[in-house]
């Protein structure tokens, strides 16, 4: 009898710990990702130029990139940059913009991206996708996953805040993306791949059921771990699906209806999540979704990140306009103004506001 099995695309290497970026130049080594430390390591100008400092001397053979931001022009540019060095690998070190502009970088020039990130701000930080500015606005493009994610829980908690919270509403947002996967697969017949769903569900609900907060360790373990299996899911299922249903429609609205007001990635899944939730008949999962989030210091009300009820119906309304071909519980209800306002209603009262 045959045995059947896959290749899972992930890193070669996840290292979570406090202290970890001390170790950076042993892991390069002992896992045979740089022998000879040639590396190109990109970083910003903020958090990453202040680790540069520390972990440098660690690696004399390296040679350092800066990058202005996190644009098609600066990935394109780094990209250019490295092709002469004849480097083993390159190391992003920075947020996600950074980080972003590095997978690029390295996939252009096809060398392995070493992921190393200051904050937790959202889940791209091991996914197969590079989210880069344009001309046009905004663009995702299809990149090898990291060949190595390296978190060091102390460098995380010395980031500002928010990008932890925006971290936890990123992750519990997967939460309502399957169920939307699971909505389109029995209306429209959509093939669900069960290991990336099974995988991003639980990440989801790792972070959602966590007792701990944004200060200790062990949940920012737990935070980590699951952005990073939000990651290798969506490269298991070959695009965003795992990680993205309503909750990102509705992210994707804000950005687009008011792009000068809108709020963080995170902070805007997370709401749209447990507003999707409801709006599936899902109350009571809402319901104590709405309050974890606010444990957390996160946002379950449009007035909470300055919007008004009829500004957010309006993105309610536009959100499925953003990922045409995508079917979500936006899609199934097809809801007009006055059925958006209505529901908010109802939504308001069950979370309290």
């Amino acid at each position: 009898m045959p045995v059947l099995t896959r290749l899972i695309p992930s890193p070669v290497v996840v290292d979570i710990r406090p202290g970890a970026l001390d170790d950076l130049a042993g892991v390069l080594s002992d896992e045979r990702i740089s022998h000879s430390g040639k590396l190109a390591v990109a970083v910003s100008n903020g958090s990453g130029a202040r680790l540069r400092e520390r972990i440098a001397p660690a690696l004399p053979g390296a040679t350092w990139y800066e990058v202005g931001g996190g644009t098609l022009d600066d990935a394109v540019r780094l990209a250019g940059d490295m092709r002469a060095g004849h480097y083993d690998a390159v190391v992003g070190l920075g947020g996600g913009k950074i980080i972003d502009c590095a997978k690029f970088a390295a996939a252009r020039v096809g060398l392995p991206l070493v992921a190393v990130p200051t904050n937790l701000a959202h889940d791209g930080l091991c996914s197969p996708v590079a989210t880069l500015d344009n001309d046009a606005g905004r663009g995702s493009y299809g990149v090898p996953n990291p060949i190595a994610v390296v978190i060091d829980l102390d460098v995380i908690r010395e980031a500002p805040v928010r990008f932890v919270r925006a971290g936890i509403g990123d992750a519990v947002s997967n939460i309502n993306a399957i169920a939307d996967w699971e909505l389109s697969n029995r209306v429209t017949g959509e093939k669900i791949d069960g290991l990336a769903a099974a995988m991003a569900r639980q990440a989801g609900e790792a972070v959602l059921r966590h007792p701990g907060g944004i200060g200790e360790n062990g949940f920012l373990q737990v935070l980590s771990e699951a952005l990073v299996l939000t990651g290798i899911a969506m490269s298991i299922s070959g695009d965003s699906r795992p990680a993205s249903g309503s909750c990102h429609e509705i992210n994707h609205a804000f950005d687009l209806l008011f792009p000068k007001r809108a709020a963080s990635h995170g902070e805007q899944c997370g709401l749209g999540a447990a507003f999707a939730m409801h709006l599936r008949g899902a109350t009571e999962e809402a319901v104590y979704m709405a309050e974890v989030l606010r444990r957390h210091g996160l946002p379950v009300l449009p007035e909470e990140i300055g919007f008004t009820v009829d500004e957010f119906v309006q993105v309610v309304e536009f959100a499925p306009r953003t990922r045409p071909g995508r079917y979500t519980i936006l899609e199934h209800l097809d809801l007009k103004t006055d059925q958006i306002k209505d529901i908010y209603s109802d939504y308001a009262k069950a979370i309290g506001s």
